[in-house]
């Protein structure tokens, strides 16, 4: 795995980058999902958030078992609840199969591989308690995850490996307790009964 210094002399600017960093840019978009402009990570979820491009992603593991992440309590927007492995924004230029590599380096120390789009057009509005807005076009995938998982305090408080049922079983029964991305990207899953194409095999090749 590339370290900061490799990614640097590369040329290319690290997996994670400082707070208010001018490098730190999401992707905006119109109403047709077409880029239109950028905007600075750190400033873009208020009250008012404009629509912009996020993704979302799911690891299994050889079991066949998802892995649920708790939100750290110092996110800006629902801290503290289950939610899917890890989300995250495109920087400017990069591809989101790239993006979703970067990210789970930098949340949980794993390489997302055999990685796949799921639900390639999904877009969702929520609102938290602190009336943040996310306002996202944001598209979901599936990987494996490969090796030890180490997740960053920043990103993840806890974490757990979960059946398919049991993921399901929650959401119904504790809807409040996971985050409202996750509950409709399940009910998207369900309802193009999908959840098979979450199971990356290894002889799939990775996007």
């Amino acid at each position: 795995m590339e370290t900061v210094l490799d990614q640097e002399s590369a040329g290319h600017p690290p997996d994670r980058l400082p707070a208010d960093d001018p490098r730190d840019l999401v992707v905006l978009l119109d109403d047709e999902h077409r880029p239109a402009g950028t905007a600075p990570r750190s400033t873009v979820h208020g009250h008012d958030t404009p629509l912009h491009l996020a993704f979302s992603c799911y690891l299994f593991d050889e079991q066949g078992r998802v892995l649920l992440t708790r939100r750290a309590l110092g996110k800006r927007s629902w801290p503290g609840v289950w939610t899917n492995s890890f989300c995250g924004h495109p920087r400017p230029d990069e591809s989101l199969a790239d993006a979703v590599r970067r990210h789970g380096r930098s949340e949980l120390g794993t390489d997302a591989r055999h990685l796949r789009s799921v639900l390639p057009e999904f877009r969702y509005r929520a609102v938290d308690a602190a009336g943040v807005v996310e306002n996202e076009f944001c598209p979901v995938f599936a990987a494996r995850a490969d090796g030890a998982l180490q997740p960053h305090p920043e990103e993840v408080a806890e974490l757990r490996w979960v059946g398919v049922d049991e993921l399901r079983e929650t959401i119904r029964v504790a809807p409040w307790a996971v985050s409202p991305w996750l509950v409709a990207q399940t009910a998207a899953l369900d309802e193009a009964d999908a959840w098979h194409l979450l199971r990356p095999s290894d002889t799939e090749t990775s996007a």
